[in-house]
């Protein structure tokens, strides 16, 4: 039987050190919160945080993602958003009388679903597939997705009016659950500070080098 390639505990140490120190150039976050996430991607998991608005919740995701440079996107749940809107939907092509898929936001490496439970539950349902799978289906034709892949969704932890909890079936696709909490007086003054005249995340540069991608592979490959 043929042995199957091991990943590197100081490689993905590494990996993960680099990662880390680079998005909290941009981002305020605390190194346990960001070794979760860390964690989450390299697992091919995704997180739910669970945090009041104005934490840097996408600040993080943007960050991640440039550190990855990687392809991010994110979705505004609402109460009249679709599941075509999430994973996309076949249209018409009127000059070649055919149908041609277009991809939707599911088809980047980061994803944010920001407010996951302000969307209706049949929406809810259209991450079920991707989140577990890395792939979507559309009228019978697969899809695969890139890789890396990560859903990062929130959702506020007292505003419950308008919203849909999330079923046990869709908290079972993600792999951690955590709060990012508010910076401490210095650090908020330094944000206000510096996010004033520039943003933090558009000047990150790349550091993983394509590395998460083969990673992931292994990882899936060992499992």
């Amino acid at each position: 039987m043929a042995t199957l390639p091991q990943l590197d505990p100081d490689a993905v140490a590494e990996l993960g050190a680099r990662v880390r120190e680079n998005v909290q150039r941009a981002v305020k976050v605390r190194d346990d919160v960001i070794r979760d996430v860390l964690v989450g991607l390299f697992a091919e998991g995704h997180v739910l945080i669970e945090d009041f608005p104005g934490v840097g919740k996408t600040a993080l995701a943007r960050a991640l993602t440039r550190s990855l440079e990687a392809e991010y996107a994110r979705v505004q749940g609402t109460a009249d958003l679709l599941p075509a809107d999430v994973i996309g939907a076949n249209v018409f092509n009127q000059r070649e009388t055919r149908f041609d898929f277009h991809p939707g936001p599911v088809f980047a490496n980061v994803i944010l679903v920001d407010e996951v439970n302000r969307m209706s539950p049949k929406t809810q349902s259209g991450l079920l597939e991707c989140m577990q799978e890395r792939r979507v289906t559309v009228e019978g034709h697969t899809h695969e997705l890139a890789r890396p892949f990560m859903v990062l969704a929130t959702q506020n932890p007292i505003e419950y009016e308008g919203t849909y909890p999330l079923p046990e079936a869709q908290l079972d696709r993600f792999m951690v659950r955590l709060r990012l909490g508010y910076p401490d007086g210095g650090e908020e003054a330094d944000m206000l500070a510096v996010h004033g005249q520039t943003d933090r995340v558009d000047a990150l540069e790349p550091v993983a080098d394509g590395r998460v991608e083969s990673l992931q592979h292994v990882s899936s490959r060992t499992r």
